[in-house]
């Protein structure tokens, strides 16, 4: 049994790529039951001492079901009748159609908080439209301010969109609904939209150019490469180191560190039309030297510094080491589950599951006995 915060609570997740897998993987880590609902064509003969190699998919069960089967939807809505949550992110008016959307799921259980992932939202002129992560975060003004001066806009992965304004946007969407629910006794649909998730990541952002402390011009400005002590720098070696030396006693111990106390220029920190001489005057001094030798230099110093890692390199620093900032499950390196908690304390409840491995214990769930999930299999409804 789990001994996470939300153990106790069942989550119905209909299967899904990215921010949706995402959010049944962050729900799953804090210790709800999360069941993932697959397609009934994905299931395929399996060896389940040999998971799949998919990070998002862990500590979940896994049903496969034909939804295109009346069969296959009423296990689904009797399954509801027995969980608290489901998550969703197909295109608006998809699970309607399945005979699977909120009216009728809520219809078998008032309790139900109904949760909801596309990029634009369930209305508004895009609705209906495709898009990724790139033009959810387009449309949300998070895309166009991160790039260096006189560069195009930089895609930062699929981080802010999918994942950031996505995926833990509806888990925290759906966590805030299962504990209103507690108190009235009545679910509900949570509208969790991509661009709206990216759009409140910049709230920051708002709040300083209406101050007028912000630029447009990308590059420009103090967080976004454009200010000499809140950047990248290259090494010797070719390796990075990032510096974030914003207040006043962390500039000084950068410039005491790099050796540049002394040069009057340095002095006038936030003069923003000597940014772009100082940067490449630090830069040069950051290149002297090896990364290593930056790292004994700055390492747990007051600059506001960090090596640069890769993803091979991150689970090996001593500090992730010390504080099991990522772990090892069935072979895979991963990161850990996260925030921590001192009581409930939090796992990963197990490697990913093939489609459809757990369908008759699902089953069981929802109340079909052996017979029942026989005839199921005869029908094509469930694989």
């Amino acid at each position: 049994m789990s001994t996470g915060p939300l153990a106790g609570v069942r989550v119905i997740e209909l299967q899904g790529i990215g921010p949706g897998p995402f959010c049944g993987m962050m729900l799953s880590d804090m210790g709800a039951e999360v069941i993932r609902v697959d397609r009934s064509a994905r299931v395929r003969d399996h060896d389940a001492d040999n998971p799949p190699i998919d990070v998002l998919a862990r500590g979940r069960a896994s049903i496969g079901l034909d939804l295109k089967n009346p069969d296959g939807v009423e296990a689904l809505l009797r399954l509801v009748e027995h969980s608290d949550a489901l998550i969703e992110g197909f295109r608006p008016g998809v699970m309607e159609r399945l005979g699977i959307g909120p009216d009728e799921c809520l219809a078998r259980n008032p309790r139900l908080v109904y949760g909801r992932m596309t990029g634009w939202g369930q209305e508004g002129p895009y609705h209906l439209g495709a898009g990724h992560d790139i033009n959810y975060i387009a449309l949300a003004g998070a895309l166009d301010p991160i790039g260096r001066k006189g560069e195009p806009p930089i895609a930062p992965l699929n981080l802010v969109g999918d994942f950031g304004g996505g995926g833990m946007l509806l888990a925290f969407g759906v966590a805030c609904a299962l504990f209103e629910s507690q108190r009235s006794g009545q679910g509900q649909v949570v509208d969790a939209a991509m661009v709206d998730g990216a759009a409140t990541l910049m709230a920051m952002f708002h709040s300083m150019r209406a101050l007028g402390v912000w630029n447009d011009e990308r590059g420009t400005n103090m967080l976004d490469t454009g200010s000499h002590f809140y950047d990248v720098y290259e090494c010797a070696d070719g390796n990075y180191i990032s510096i974030g030396s914003i207040e006043p006693q962390f500039y000084a111990e950068l410039l005491r560190l790099t050796g540049l106390e002394a040069d009057p220029e340095f002095a006038k920190q936030n003069s923003r039309s000597g940014w772009p001489e100082l940067k490449e005057r630090i830069a040069a001094v950051f290149k002297s030297k090896t990364r290593d030798e930056w790292c004994e230099i700055m390492d747990a110093t007051d600059v506001c510094f960090a090596p640069v890692l890769t993803l091979a390199e991150a689970p090996q620093h001593p500090h992730n080491v010390h504080r099991d900032v990522f772990c090892e499950v069935a072979g895979v390196v991963q990161p850990s589950p996260s925030p921590r908690f001192s009581r409930t304390v939090q796992t990963v409840q197990g490697p990913p599951a093939h489609p459809g491995q757990h369908t008759d214990e699902v089953l069981a769930i929802a109340g079909y006995d052996t017979d029942d999930i026989a005839k199921l299999r005869d029908t094509g409804a469930v694989a």
